[in-house]
């Protein structure tokens, strides 16, 4: 069985996607939302970034070749931007990281 024809792994790139989706509608109202709900937020996308690094890991320790090729993509893609995987989701955390302190400093 192929990497991508694993029950897992389709259930679990739904969910994350569906998560992610939710998230950013939500996200668009964030400035509304009051400190407890800002802070629900950051805690959600927090989780949302652990459960996708988790699985791109899965990709990169895989055999499949359609893993390892989906990684190469996906390192191709963002070194057009001059980044690599890692430095994306570095940059996530130091976003989530400023939005914490930013709840912090407002009281």
């Amino acid at each position: 069985m192929s990497f991508f024809e694993s029950d897992i792994v389709q259930d679990e790139a739904k969910r994350l996607f569906g998560d992610y989706q939710s998230l950013m509608q939500l996200g668009g109202d964030y400035g509304k939302f009051d400190r407890e709900g800002k802070k629900l937020f950051i805690e959600r996308m927090e989780e949302l970034m652990d459960r996708y690094r988790v699985f791109m890991k899965r990709f990169e320790l895989s055999e499949d070749f359609q893993a390892k090729l989906t990684v190469e993509q996906l390192r191709t893609q963002l070194s057009q931007f001059g980044i690599t995987p890692e430095q994306m989701f570095q940059q996530m955390q130091q976003t989530l990281e400023r939005m914490k302190q930013q709840l912090e400093t407002a009281g």
